[in-house]
């Protein structure tokens, strides 16, 4: 790699072996340099001794992780591509100086090395849901993971936090799109050469995540997922199960992992508290958004309108460059969540778990059908939860 010569130089100064650390290594600043030493008594004004580097911050997750690692003490380093005024709102996080906001390129090492030069915990939340010609998959998912782990290494950080994606595999089963889905593939990729390039890399596998801006509660209620107050959903979701899970408890469990000593080269999978047939699940956003088959709703399988597949195609193909309907994303919601027991969740992180029907009803109440009404209370009855199901 060019400018490899570069990046050791800039390293050298903060250049510590992450295989000299013993496992279970506490956190923190150490030796004679005052400005390293834990301070405070907690919260956003104090200083936990931990320097943190999220990469993607500036997507749903890295908000809620930053909120969550300011509100600790902890200082944030938060490298971005794009313009700072999007990013500005997360200075609020933490206390005058806590949060530092440094631009950077995934393909440009030394940038990468800049921002966590100084740090002992980097996160790597940086992900794609559509390919573009300058980020495609392997690009964004591989290559770039690869690079942060390694330059992380060379940093001498102490934990590296990489998040993949649950039913990552190295060879999905092709459900509506030929071949699979290649950000599945690419997420298991990723996390080989992440695994080879930082040995005691924490990985973090979450499933569909829910809250505001999300890219689920969010999709299903664009007016381009429907047809009208029609939802295609390939055989009307009948036996594609989903495991959604909240945003905020995720970025909980990431904090908890942390702090949390001994576990360095774990997988966890970020997981609901329930299981739902896709089918179901749907029903039950509608009819929060009351939207039901008294407003014209109905759920209806998509293999029987080509219409649908249709549009599909021409929004990929003529459409915008991030299309609100692709056949990769498609392949990915009908996908059944599955879920290893082998490997900890958030429970074992001590996250106490939300459930949908405690959170969907404020996520989508901006959604609902006559959302200018002010219901009288008790007007409505109170909306039936999903049926859960049992393994």
């Amino acid at each position: 790699e060019s400018g490899q010569g570069v990046i050791a130089g800039t390293l050298s100064v903060n250049q510590r072996q992450c295989s000299s650390q013993p496992h279970g290594t506490p956190l923190g600043g150490t030796g004679m340099n005052l400005a390293s030493l834990k301070r405070g008594t907690g919260g956003r004004s104090s200083f936990n001794g931990v320097v943190c580097t999220v990469f993607g911050a500036g997507g749903c997750l890295g908000r809620f992780l930053a909120n969550r690692l300011g509100k600790v003490g902890t200082q944030l380093i938060l490298p971005s591509r794009t313009n700072f005024q999007y990013m500005q709102r997360l200075k609020l996080c933490g206390d005058l100086g806590q949060v530092l906001l440094v631009p950077f390129d995934l393909k440009d090492e030394l940038s990468i090395a800049k921002a966590m030069k100084y740090s002992n915990v980097v996160i790597n939340l940086i992900g794609k849901d559509t390919e573009t010609s300058n980020y495609p998959f392997s690009e964004v998912h591989v290559k770039g993971a690869e690079r942060i782990a390694r330059i992380a290494r060379e940093c001498g950080v102490q934990k590296f936090i990489h998040f993949s994606a649950l039913n990552a595999t190295e060879s999905p089963k092709p459900i509506i799109k030929f071949g699979g889905s290649k950000f599945y593939a690419s997420k298991w990729l990723g996390e080989q050469v992440v695994r080879e390039a930082f040995p005691g890399a924490i990985i973090f596998r979450p499933a569909d995540m829910y809250s505001h801006e999300d890219h689920f509660l969010s999709y299903y209620v664009s007016k381009l997922r429907r047809n009208l107050a029609y939802m295609p959903v390939w055989k009307k979701g009948d036996g594609i199960v989903k495991q959604p899970v909240y945003t905020g408890d995720v970025a909980e469990g990431v904090v908890n992992a942390i702090f949390e000593e001994g576990n360095e080269g774990e997988i966890y999978q970020a997981v609901g508290p329930r299981r739902y047939e896709l089918g179901e699940l749907i029903d039950y956003m509608f009819r929060v958004m009351r939207r039901e088959k008294e407003a014209g709703y109905v759920r209806y399988d998509m293999r029987l309108d080509p219409f649908f597949l249709m549009r599909v195609q021409f929004l990929q193909t003529f459409g915008f460059k991030y299309p609100a309907l692709s056949w990769e994303r498609l392949e990915r919601e009908h996908t059944t969540d599955v879920v290893y027991y082998e490997y900890p969740t958030l429970e074992d992180l001590k996250v106490k778990l939300t459930y949908v029907e405690d959170r969907f009803p404020f996520e989508l109440k901006y959604f609902r059908e006559a959302a200018y009404f002010d219901p009288d209370i008790a007007q409505f009855e109170k909306v039936k939860p999903p049926p859960a199901l049992v393994d």
